[in-house]
């Protein structure tokens, strides 16, 4: 479960950072559906891949503590459910978006807990067990 918890945090982390970035730099043309959305989404579009980054590059740093912190994996993990949550709200409010963005939001919604369940597998794992993930990265 500990390599679990390392790899599904590195591979969240590299996701977030590579998506922010191709929002950064595509704009409305990275969002489906977006692409004459005006120069006002295309600012707000920019600016969240860049917030999008840098959460990744958060969950970067948990995957490279010793043990990987429990406690800051739940707070990531509930901020990606929060933005799931927030999918859901707009769904109620104005309907069903484009099947990416449902697809996206399955995503949201199942994988934090998943993270939730594994997030202190490193800080319960025996010492020997945590030094094997570390030395099979």
């Amino acid at each position: 479960m500990a390599r679990a918890l390392r790899l599904l945090t590195q591979l969240m982390g590299w996701s977030c950072v590579l998506i922010g970035l191709f929002h950064v730099a595509l704009g409305n043309a990275a969002i489906p559906g977006a692409g004459s959305a005006g120069t006002t989404v295309d600012s707000w579009g920019r600016f969240m891949g860049a917030c999008f980054a840098g959460y990744g590059l958060a969950w970067l740093w948990a995957a490279q503590q010793r043990p990987i912190p429990s406690r800051s994996v739940r707070w990531l993990a509930g901020v990606f459910l929060l933005g799931g949550v927030g999918r859901l709200l707009s769904l109620a409010l104005h309907g069903w978006p484009q099947w990416f963005q449902i697809a996206l939001t399955v995503i949201e919604l199942t994988l934090p807990p998943v993270f939730f369940w594994l997030a202190d597998a490193e800080e319960r794992a025996p010492r020997g067990d945590v030094e094997a993930v570390h030395a099979g990265r």
